[in-house]
């Protein structure tokens, strides 16, 4: 069993309390509500300074982790708490010295971070707008040793404030935006394949742009081996066709670091991991919809049994990658036979 599927039996979670994965949207009119509509803190809002408050939340809960962004008109002075076990990362886009945390600037290329079960408190000032990570602290150290390779506690911050450089601070903002932006735009529920590979996504982010410590730089396998974990990994996609393969599985089947495993596919084929791994299941996907007329299958069942659940993301998808639609393919195959039976 994976990391992420085990992660399914975890008796902690911090969203307990939070029913459904979907992208929520709140607008308060009072710092105290505000506070309140932000699952799973212990929190208060004092507005420093004069007129009517508007705050904007919208927040995602899925199984062991909590995605948002707040937005807020005024200044204020926030005494805040996650519950224990848990960690948060805030990445503030306003302007540097905007926010403080424990009476600490965040610098314009720096996020903040902080334990569950510590207080903490933050001054923002007016027209604020910071996104926010929690995940809980069983799946982070699971992540942790598991994809990355590192051990219990060496990932993890020793300061409240965290310079990330200016550059990776904007992707991070940029990939949570997006993430919560086309929740919203679905409107639906997340199934459990996009709930696992959301988690797996922004852990990696976090780890990617340096909030999080990862290994040092182990020895690369040599090239037969680098070859061989390439071919690994594709021949494990193909015999699971059926359901979409994310990396922290691979890792873990194939024995190796997230790290190693993109260097292996950077230097082999010179893409990422996903990247290839997605082509291969959309080029299998293609196949079947050229022989598909003579078996009766539709566009659905060929993307089904490839792994492709979400039909549009399908159809754009192939599109993108081939220059034409999946119906067309199929259309096109049907033809071609009709005039071969002639």
């Amino acid at each position: 069993m994976t990391i992420d599927a085990r992660s399914d039996h975890l008796t902690h979670s911090i969203l307990a309390a939070q029913p459904g994965s979907r992208v929520q949207t709140h607008v308060a009119y009072d710092a105290d509500e505000q506070a309140r509509n932000l699952h799973g803190w212990n929190q208060t809002y004092d507005q420093l300074t004069a007129g009517c408050f508007v705050g904007g939340l919208t927040e995602l809960c899925v199984d062991h982790m909590q995605v948002f962004v707040e937005t807020t008109s005024h200044t204020l002075r926030q005494t805040c708490e996650v519950q224990k076990d848990a960690y948060w990362f805030g990445v503030p886009t306003c302007p540097s010295g905007s926010g403080r945390i424990d009476a600490q600037v965040i610098s314009g290329d720096a996020l903040a971070f902080r334990p569950g079960g510590v207080e903490f408190e933050l001054l923002t000032s007016a027209g604020y707008e910071i996104f926010g990570v929690v995940v809980s602290g069983e799946m982070l150290r699971r992540y942790a040793a598991e994809v990355e390779g590192v051990g219990a506690g060496n990932h993890l911050p020793d300061a409240e404030v965290v310079p990330i450089g200016a550059q990776r601070k904007e992707q991070l903002c940029t990939l949570l935006r997006q993430l919560l932006d086309d929740g919203a735009a679905s409107g639906a529920p997340l199934t459990s394949t996009a709930r696992i590979n959301l988690q797996a996504s922004v852990l990696a982010s976090l780890f990617d742009v340096g909030a999080l410590s990862a290994a040092g730089q182990a020895a690369m396998p040599a090239r037969p081996r680098r070859q061989s974990i390439v071919w690994e990994a594709r021949d494990y996609v193909l015999a699971n066709r059926d359901r979409a393969i994310n990396v922290p599985e691979l890792c873990e089947q194939l024995h190796v670091s997230r790290r190693t495993l993109q260097y292996c596919f950077q230097d082999v084929l010179n893409m990422a991991p996903a990247t290839y791994l997605r082509a291969i299941r959309l080029n299998g996907a293609r196949r079947d919809l050229s022989n598909a007329a003579r078996e009766s299958h539709s566009v659905q069942d060929v993307a089904a049994a490839w792994g492709f659940w979400h039909l549009s993301q399908f159809a754009t998808d192939y599109r993108k990658m081939f220059g034409i639609r999946p119906s067309e393919t199929l259309k096109a195959a049907a033809e071609r036979r009709a005039r071969f039976a002639h």
